[in-house]
């Protein structure tokens, strides 16, 4: 750690200017709660490790955190008690005027998934292979098994809607599962995809047709998914009382999308209409529509994915 400026002003100017960058203080937040390495801040904060580096570098300078070594690896934490008073009265205010945001939620879910990972010791065979036990049934059995497997709880004779399919990623899965899929889209080039797709089935129907007005009898649908579509339309609550006539009493839909987030870019650069949903939204959407929140719940981060996390909310048909 190098010495900081010897005039106070100077100092605390300093000091402001490395506090004055959101990732630096998305790293001191975590930091404080847990010793972490960079290959761990960087998949909790979805950032490079060459960027997570570049911001330890004067936070330990300045001696905001501090580092040990362990292994081959240099391991930081952030000790409030430790830092000179001034120091430590600055990093209060600034976290309280920060207060709280969805990146900081999400950083706070990853960073969970992070510490979940780490190995752990035992004397045990599952013990000792701790955080490797991912990887290493993977490399035996590949990533799709365990949600081809939960498939076996849907009823084989269900009739299911992929609403808004896309290339038919959802509807292959469904396919082998159910009776029948209806798989349904706007946009034809998408259904030319999803047929190329999906041309080894039998059971699957495609259908081409607006959400505010899609192409479903009365009662069709057992159950349905509805993937990562509902933040490009303009009205969600429409769309789910336009649905809502297509299901039979007591079907159910599952509804996944993105959390509320503060990513606006998105807006420009991919014409998403909302940026995420809180669960509350969604309870607001759902009233009305025909159709009733049963459960709503935050999905496990990944913490290769760069997008913002997920929710799951199973819908009922009532």
């Amino acid at each position: 750690m190098t010495p900081g400026p010897a005039n106070p002003r100077e100092r605390w100017l300093s000091w402001l200017g490395t506090l004055g960058d959101v990732a630096r203080l998305r790293v001191l937040r975590l930091l404080e709660r847990e010793e972490l390495g960079v290959g761990e801040l960087s998949r909790a904060l979805q950032l490079p490790q060459s960027t997570v580096s570049r911001h330890l570098k004067p936070l330990f300078e300045q001696g905001w955190v501090t580092k040990r070594a362990e292994g081959t690896q240099s391991l930081y934490r952030m000790m409030p008690a430790a830092l000179a008073a001034d120091m430590r009265e600055l990093w209060r205010m600034s976290r309280d005027h920060l207060g709280s945001a969805a990146s900081f939620d999400e950083d706070d879910a990853r960073l969970a998934e992070v510490l979940a990972a780490r190995r752990v010791d035992s004397r045990t065979f599952f013990g000792r292979i701790g955080g490797d036990w991912d990887e290493l049934r993977r490399e035996l059995f590949g990533d799709a098994f365990v949600s081809d497997a939960l498939l076996g709880l849907l009823p084989p004779d269900a009739v299911a809607v992929d609403i808004g399919c896309g290339t038919g990623e959802a509807a292959e899965r469904l396919a082998p599962a159910v009776r029948k899929v209806i798989a349904l889209d706007r946009e034809p080039a998408m259904l030319a995809a999803a047929r190329k797709r999906l041309a080894r089935f039998s059971n699957v129907e495609f259908r081409q047709g607006d959400l505010l007005a899609p192409p479903l009898a009365a009662g069709e649908a057992d159950l349905g998914i509805l993937m990562l579509v509902v933040h490009h339309m303009d009205d969600p609550a429409a769309v789910l009382r336009a649905l809502a006539p297509g299901f039979r009493k007591g079907g159910s839909l599952l509804v996944v999308d993105m959390a509320s987030h503060d990513r606006s870019g998105y807006q420009q650069t991919m014409g998403h209409r909302h940026l995420g949903f809180s669960e509350a939204e969604m309870a607001g959407f759902a009233a009305g529509s025909g159709f009733t929140v049963r459960r709503h719940v935050r999905l496990r981060p990944d913490t290769a994915g760069k997008g913002p996390g997920l929710f799951a909310a199973l819908l009922v048909r009532s």
